[in-house]
């Protein structure tokens, strides 16, 4: 299983960048439209210029092992190594491609003080590492990195005011110079040079370290900044079940082997909106497949519960906690090819007692029905009585025959918390379940080794239109070039009460969506996750049942992508292939929009597209829409229109 990585071709050459002088260095990307510059001095800098014009100024980096700068002061490069890579991968859970091109130029910079730096040039981006050859434990005091810019541009920028966070953020859009020292973001983030370029920030390979955060400078400058490792937490006193208060910090960021590699820092860089649709940087620079059997890892789409205060209707029992209305569940997804139902909080006795069901509740009853209908059944659980039971209770539901967990509530990215998901993901696998994180950081390269880690939160998704009006059609498509360059990401869609913002209602019970019912529709195909949640009841999917069997036949893993057209915080208009049929979904934030697209990506032949449009009255009323089936090939463009907070979708067969 370990071989699905495919031929790795890499060339061992000096060609691939060129000494300008004593330990200056270019690398550039395979098209040479790319080019980083790096300098070893009194320090290393780098620097990165795009079709002849630098997009980041030299900037410093370096590490503060133990006290001790690395490759430190006056650094002495040993020696250098160069790479062409050029090899595909095949992965598991294809998030967006069934095969992703791994294609770029890499120099090796070795230093005497046993440590070496990698960067890495490819045509949409580029990356670097440290690696150490400590033979001891060391403590990871901090880690430099500075992103000077040349001129003043402008960022998306999810600011956080703690360390301890949900990573729930509005993405701010703000000029650098304007953010002070103490400000700073989670990740991902988006800088906008004003030019046409865009460079997303993130990072990948993220083991036993802490999470990167951002801080302004005061000037046209970023700075790297991390939590530091605890040494002492300890129960709250409100929420015990799911806080911990922090009582003593290290003064360090990590202790860890000396004897490592370290987090990838990625710059997904393109002058087209659209092409950030398509990186997959984070990826390419995640550790390879550590699972020797994942035949049974199945993604697809489940019937959740708490978004919708499990308010079903027309039935001759009480709605609630309780197994009648989780058969009703279950009944749901089996009508509708849905594979999962979650179990969220309230299925357990307790938040604590993870491991003694609701007495309302026959979790083994369901479990076995929903086996009956092809529906397997999630159970949520809070991160830390799983962590102090963990084998017991995964032993636990796993003899119950549970499809997997829901782990909530870690809100934290310092060097344990990290830890935390690692253990989590492998102690799943070996039991064969699932796993979503939420109350959680961005993905991080750990889908990639662990791929039964099946989707994440970390991001404002439609639960806070429980309780807020942030979830706007202007924040869900800021969310597609922003948060999910990471990687997939449980926003939870498929409200059925839409709204335009004028007459949009705060309703915990009964909530509603902001935008059309087709913007809503039209998020299955645009954003990425390999768990897609179904948010609302089923009694009013059964009501919109038209809705329901066209959301229903959506996939949730792509053969192929292709972006369309896109614009950052606008609108997105995005093709995916699955098997032989093409979906492609469009949506548009408060500007109501018409294009006409060409469907040259379609193989020759007649084509039926089955398409959800927003309805001529959706301006008025956001749930309109029209329904109907329409014959195309690839010769023909469709059009779409889009009302205010609108949005479209298509599914496009060869015709019978």
């Amino acid at each position: 299983m370990l071989l699905r990585a495919g031929i790795l071709f890499t060339i061992m050459v000096f060609a691939n960048y060129n000494l300008i002088a004593e330990d200056i260095f270019e690398l550039n990307s395979p098209d040479n439209k790319l080019r980083i510059n790096i300098s070893v001095d009194n320090d290393i800098k780098w620097s990165v210029i795009l079709n002849s014009i630098q997009i980041i100024s030299p900037s410093n980096l370096s590490m503060n092992i133990d006290g001790k700068l690395i490759p430190g002061k006056h650094p002495t490069l040993v020696s250098s190594e160069t790479n062409y890579i050029n090899r595909n991968y095949y992965p598991i859970v294809p998030i967006k491609s069934k095969v992703v091109n791994d294609e770029c130029n890499e120099i090796i910079l070795y230093f005497e003080s046993n440590c070496s730096v990698i960067f890495r040039a490819y045509n949409n981006g580029c990356a670097y590492r440290f690696i150490l050859g400590i033979e001891d434990s060391i403590r990871v005091i901090d880690e430099e990195l500075l992103l000077n810019f040349p001129d003043e541009y402008y960022i998306y920028f999810p600011q956080e005011s703690s360390f301890i966070s949900h990573f729930e953020q509005n993405y701010s859009y703000k000029k650098i110079k304007t953010i002070s020292q103490s400000e700073f973001c989670s990740l991902p983030a988006l800088v906008d040079t004003r030019q046409g370029v865009k460079i997303g920030l993130t990072e990948s390979s993220l083991y036993d370290y802490p999470g990167l955060f951002l801080s302004g400078t005061s000037g046209n400058s970023l700075k790297g900044i991390f939590p530091k490792a605890i040494l002492e937490a300890s129960s709250a006193e409100i929420g015990a079940d799911r806080n911990e208060v922090i009582k003593k910090e290290a003064d360090y960021i990590a202790a860890t082997t000396g004897k490592r590699s370290f987090p990838w820092r990625i710059f997904m860089i393109s002058h087209i909106d659209a092409e950030l649709l398509e990186n997959q940087l984070v990826y390419l620079l995640s550790d390879e497949l550590k699972l020797e059997d994942t035949d049974w890892i199945k993604p697809g789409k489940v019937a959740w519960d708490w978004w919708n205060a499990l308010n079903i209707y027309g039935v001759d029992f009480k709605s609630g906690p309780n197994t009648e209305t989780y058969q009703y569940y279950i009944d749901f997804a089996s009508e509708y090819g849905i594979e999962y139902i979650i179990l969220d909080e309230g299925w357990s006795k307790s938040g604590e007692e993870i491991m003694e069901p609701n007495p309302e509740i026959d979790v083994v009853e369901l479990i076995n029905y929903g086996k009956t209908k092809n529906v397997g059944v999630i159970l949520w659980v809070l991160w830390k009585p799983l962590y102090n039971n963990l084998e017991k209770a995964l032993d636990l539901y796993a003899s119950w025959g549970a499809a997997g967990v829901k782990v909530d509530f870690m809100q934290r990215t310092d060097q344990w918390m990290v830890n935390y998901y690692e253990l989590i993901s492998e102690e799943t696998a070996r039991r064969k379940m699932l796993v979503d994180f939420h109350g959680a950081f961005k993905p991080s390269g750990l889908m990639r080794p662990y791929p039964n880690f099946i989707t994440n939160e970390g991001v404002k998704g439609l639960e806070h239109a429980k309780w807020s009006t942030d979830i706007t059609p202007e924040h869900t498509l800021i969310l597609p070039f922003t948060r999910m360059l990471a990687g997939p990401m449980d926003f939870t869609p498929g409200a059925m009460n839409n709204a335009h913002e004028r007459n949009f209602n705060i309703l915990f019970e009964r909530p509603m969506s902001m935008g059309t019912r087709c913007h809503q529709v039209a998020m299955y195909i645009v954003y990425e996750s390999p768990l897609q949640m179904l948010c609302d009841n089923p009694s009013n999917y059964i009501k919109e049942s038209e809705t329901t069997k066209f959301i229903s036949s959506i996939p949730t893993v792509w053969d192929e992508t292709k972006v369309i057209d896109a614009s950052v915080s606008d609108y997105i208009i995005i093709a995916r292939k699955k098997d032989d049929t093409w979906y492609v979904g469009a949506i548009t934030d408060g500007t109501a929009r018409v294009f006409n697209i060409k469907l040259d990506f379609l193989s020759d032949g007649a084509f039926t597209a089955e398409i959800m449009k927003d309805g001529v009255n959706a301006d008025r009323y956001a749930s309109d829409y029209k329904h109907f089936f329409q014959k195309v090939n690839n010769q023909e463009e469709l059009e779409i229109n889009m009302a205010s907070g609108g949005g479209w979708a298509a599914i496009i067969k060869k015709s019978e």
